[in-house]
């Protein structure tokens, strides 16, 4: 009945945040975190939702708090077979 979950599809990326910076200094890192989710969404063709940020990326993204967003990261992509995509940075 449940089926495994299976990688379809698997890409490196260098996401540029630049335009995190556009927006009000208090809102970068989370915007931040809705670009990468948009970024791959487009990308693997995926419900921006469905999206998962990992924790090690997610800690480099608020590293520096939330006015100082790194401005650009590196990182691993995989899409699996129910839809869902992972994103971890990559090391």
């Amino acid at each position: 009945m449940s089926e495994e979950r299976k990688v379809v599809a698997s890409r490196e990326y260098v996401i540029s945040l630049r335009r995190a910076y556009v927006v009000s200094r208090t809102k970068r890192a989370k915007y931040a975190v809705g670009l990468i989710r948009r970024f791959v969404a487009r990308h693997l063709k995926v419900e921006p939702s469905a999206v998962k940020i990992g924790q090690k990326l997610n800690m480099e993204l608020w590293s520096r708090g939330i006015e100082k967003p790194p401005r650009r990261v590196r990182v691993s992509v995989e899409k699996y077979s129910d839809g869902t995509a992972l994103v971890e940075l990559k090391e």
